[in-house]
C-alpha cells in the first residue's frame, strides 16, 4: 500500500505541474562508486520489512490519506485528498482556491482526470498504463508489477547512504529508488511519465517517516517537478479506513466523454 502510495504522489505532483507548467528534467545527485552491491530483490523485501512486514501490508484493504500540496514559488496551496483501495481502485484531489480542484482517478478499467483549466480527460497509452500501475494496491507484491529490478550503485542523498535501484515495470518507463543504506527506508524515487505536456520527471525527497496501523509511511514529501519544487505535506493518514460511497466513479463529464468514445 505505502510503496504505490509514494507513486502516487509523484503523480498528484505531475498532474499540478502538467497543468501549469512546462515540462522539464530535474538534476540528478551524483553517483558514488560501491565496491560491492547487494541484490535488488534483497532490498526491496528489506524495506518492505523496515515499514512494517508483509504480515502487516496484508491486513491493509484501503488507504485514506489527507494534506496539502504547496507550489510556494507560485504562491500556490491546496488541500490533497488521496482515497486508494483493493484491488486497484484510486482516487486523488487536489483543490487550490485559485486554480479550482484537479481531480484523477482510476476505477480498475478507466483512467480519468479533470481539471477547470483542461477540462475532463481520459488517459490512454503510457498515461493509463501508469495510472493502472500506481493503483495497484498491494504494492508490497512488488513482483506482480515489476518484471526487473536491479541495484545500479550507491549515491549518497539527504546526508544518506543510499542504494540506488532501479524497477522496470512490465508496461512503461523504469523508476530509480534510493534505499536508506542503514535504516532500509526509501529516501528518494525518481519517475517519469508521459502525459499531455510531453514527459515529465518527479523527483521525490521522503522524510518524517510516522507509523500508521503498523505501517512507517512518509508524511513529508518535496517533488521537484517541471522545474518547480513542490512540498506535499500530510495532515493524516489512516489504513483501512471508511471511503465515501462512489469516491471511484468517473464523474459525469468523464462519463460523458465515454459516450461518445
Amino acid at each position: 500500500m505505502f510503496l504505490s502510495r509514494n507513486r502516487t504522489f509523484a503523480l498528484a505532483a505531475i498532474m499540478a505541474a502538467s497543468v501549469i507548467l512546462n515540462a522539464q528534467e530535474s538534476p540528478k545527485a551524483a553517483a558514488v562508486a560501491a565496491p560491492q552491491l547487494p541484490k535488488a530483490e534483497t532490498l526491496m523485501e528489506k524495506y518492505i520489512e523496515a515499514t512494517g512486514g508483509r504480515a502487516i501490508y496484508a491486513k491493509q484493504r484501503t488507504a485514506v490519506a489527507k494534506g496539502t500540496m504547496e507550489i510556494t514559488a507560485m504562491g500556490l496551496k491546496g488541500a490533497m485528498t488521496l482515497y486508494r483501495a483493493e484491488p486497484n481502485l484510486s482516487y486523488t484531489e487536489i483543490d487550490f482556491p485559485s486554480l479550482g480542484k484537479m481531480k484523477e482517478g482510476f476505477d480498475g478499467k478507466v483512467a480519468w482526470a479533470f481539471s477547470a483549466m483542461q477540462g475532463p480527460q481520459i488517459k490512454e497509452g503510457d498515461e493509463k498504463i501508469s495510472a493502472a500501475r500506481e493503483a495497484h494496491f498491494h504494492s508490497e507484491n512488488w513482483k506482480e508489477i515489476y518484471k526487473q529490478v536491479q541495484t545500479l550503485g550507491v549515491e549518497t542523498v539527504e546526508g544518506k547512504v543510499c542504494f540506488k535501484v532501479e524497477l522496470t515495470p512490465h508496461q512503461g518507463s523504469p523508476t530509480t529508488n534510493f534505499y536508506d543504506q542503514t535504516s532500509g527506508l526509501l529516501i528518494k524515487s525518481v519517475s517519469t511519465v508521459k502525459t499531455a505536456m510531453g514527459e515529465i520527471t518527479a523527483e521525490l525527497l521522503l522524510s518524517d517517516y510516522r507509523k500508521v496501523d503498523g505501517l512507517l509511511a512518509p508524511f513529508k514529501i518535496v517533488t521537484t517537478a517541471a522545474g518547480q519544487v513542490i512540498l506535499i505535506t500530510l495532515d493524516s493518514m489512516a489504513a483501512n479506513a471508511p471511503i465515501p460511497e462512489g469516491a471511484f466513479e468517473p464523474p459525469a463529464e468523464i462519463k460523458a466523454l465515454l459516450v461518445k468514445k
